[in-house]
């Protein structure tokens, strides 16, 4: 049985909830208190995760750390077509080359997030200076894949786990006072991304269906 430790709010874990519900893979969730109550930060935590962070997903006995990692996991151990983190080593380097630009979101989107909505201890002009870096390169590389009739980030005509690592804070990014008006190829992947099968909103930031 999976259980994910969890925290609502949290976009990174948002990407474990978003590729269970579309690989309809039953979970149970432990709530913890990222915010007020620092619980990620608690002794009986620190013991699951010593470098105190969400999420932590345990399957039997077997604890996973790190967003990026837990969903190539779940990938390769769930999905029977193998398409969400694909075994061709060619692809499977782009999906990783997104998972560490994911990364790169979340210490520049999801860190003025942290700073606007959470009272975080951060450069807010640094981080979303750094994010709209980040979301111009992104939108210029989607415009050029949708001319040549790529939809996703990377080259497969579906999406993979890469698509899944970078939505969350791109979407968050209004939160943190990074506005995605400028990126107009953004704006058309994350339509994709909430109309694929078993898409499942994080409850009460974004709306369900595809922008207006």
């Amino acid at each position: 049985m999976i259980t994910l430790y969890d925290f609502e709010l949290s976009g990174n874990c948002y990407k474990l909830r978003l590729l269970m519900s579309i690989l309809g893979l039953p979970y149970d969730i432990v709530p913890v208190d990222f915010y007020p109550g620092r619980a990620h930060k608690s002794d009986w935590f620190l013991r699951l995760n010593p470098f105190g962070q969400l999420p932590v997903l345990v399957d039997d006995s077997l604890t996973l750390v790190d967003s990026g990692a837990i969903l190539g996991y779940l990938a390769r151990k769930y999905d029977p077509s193998g398409q969400w983190f694909p075994t061709d080593p060619a692809i499977l380097s782009q999906v990783l080359r997104w998972h560490a630009i994911a990364d790169d979101i979340t210490a520049t989107a999801s860190a003025a997030r942290l700073n606007l909505g959470f009272f975080y201890d951060v450069d807010l002009e640094k981080a979303q200076a750094g994010a709209h870096r980040l979301f111009r390169v992104i939108d210029e590389h989607l415009w050029f894949g949708e001319r040549e009739g790529r939809d996703w980030l990377c080259t497969p005509a579906h999406p993979t786990t890469a698509d899944i690592a970078c939505f969350p804070y791109i979407m968050l990014s209004e939160e943190g006072g990074v506005s995605r008006q400028d990126y107009p190829a953004i704006r058309r992947w994350t339509d994709r991304v909430r109309r694929i099968p078993g898409f499942v909103v994080m409850s009460g930031i974004f709306p369900a269906g595809p922008a207006k």
